[in-house]
């Protein structure tokens, strides 16, 4: 069973497996990815504010899920996506997939993480003592998500 939640809470990793892993025999593999919220050059960031448009987003983590379905045999999935302010170490993002062999688990995890980076509609503004901004999109993340794309 899939799971795909945004939420302004917290999530707990082990409670997060536990509910993937659903005691299905079949899962011989459990990889997870968390993404935090970090400062590059310490002191400077003070907090990141997420946000999206939830008709947009929950559509586009739907089709993420489903590609990734579409490319690797997969058991269950979760995908945790926080939003609102955040400080510096926060987790930000959660993704478990589960399947019987672990190079599926591996790829899916990561093709999941970098379709999320470029297609889900978040909106990050980091904040510092001075002034807030918008974080671009980064170009590395669009030639990661390429190397799916072959």
């Amino acid at each position: 069973m899939d799971k795909i939640v945004v939420q302004t809470e917290d999530f707990d990793l082990t409670t997060e497996v536990a509910h993937t892993r659903s005691n299905n025999p079949q899962i011989g593999a459990i990889v997870s990815f968390i993404g935090t919220v970090r400062d590059l050059h310490p002191g400077s960031i003070s907090s990141m504010t997420l946000e999206h448009y939830p008709e947009m987003t929950e559509k586009s983590l739907k089709s993420i899920v489903t590609e990734a379905r579409e490319r690797w045999d997969l058991q269950n999935i979760t995908i945790i996506h926080r939003i609102g302010k955040l400080k510096v170490n926060d987790q930000i993002v959660l993704v478990v997939t589960t399947s019987k062999h672990r190079q599926a688990a591996f790829e899916s995890c990561h093709f999941i993480m970098d379709y999320l980076k470029t297609d889900a509609p978040f909106w990050k503004k980091e904040s510092t003592e001075q002034k807030e901004e918008w974080v671009e999109s980064r170009e590395s993340d669009d030639e990661q998500k390429k190397r799916w794309q072959s």
